[in-house]
């Protein structure tokens, strides 16, 4: 199993940008653990950071019949961004949606993700742990959806066996 890992603005500031929000880890830190957590799991994770919503649109496309499945921060774009919620419902892959902070004990602009509707689920306010729980979900969804493609392949299997 392989997942893209996509981060949006400003989280190539982690470290640097507001530690009391989030945290003093920097992303290169963060992405190391992620890998190592995602090893032990048995899933293999790239990552792409960018400030441009064009490119994580981009990204996002280029993740189908390469990736089985996304975990994204869109960051601010999570609050105004069609563009990036039309890509992750266009390539229908799993999707789950990554706040390193509590969007909802925010700023009201920040309570509502335009992104989360169209994502399998959204973890905010566990810091950077909640990219190993994102990971914890998408071995499950993707888990659970081989076994219904198999349950489906051998019922075809069986069906298509001549009756005695």
């Amino acid at each position: 199993m392989k997942a893209m890992v996509i981060q949006g603005p400003n989280l190539n500031m982690l470290g640097i940008r507001d530690p009391r929000i989030y945290g003093p880890a920097k992303l290169e830190t963060i992405h190391q653990n992620i890998k190592q957590h995602a090893e032990q799991i048995g899933l293999v994770v790239d990552f792409f950071q960018s400030n441009f919503e064009g490119e994580i649109v981009d990204k996002i496309q280029e993740c189908l019949g390469q990736y089985d499945g996304i975990i994204i921060n869109p960051a601010a774009y999570s609050h105004t961004s069609v563009a990036i919620r039309d890509a992750i419902s266009a390539v229908n892959l799993p999707t789950i949606e990554v706040h390193i902070s509590n969007i909802h004990s925010r700023e009201d602009f920040r309570h509502k993700s335009l992104t989360a509707a169209v994502c399998a689920g959204v973890i905010a306010g566990f810091g950077p742990m909640g990219y190993h729980l994102a990971l914890q979900g998408l071995v499950q969804i993707l888990t659970e959806l081989n076994a219904i493609k198999e349950a489906r392949k051998q019922a075809a299997a069986q069906n298509a066996q001549p009756q005695q």
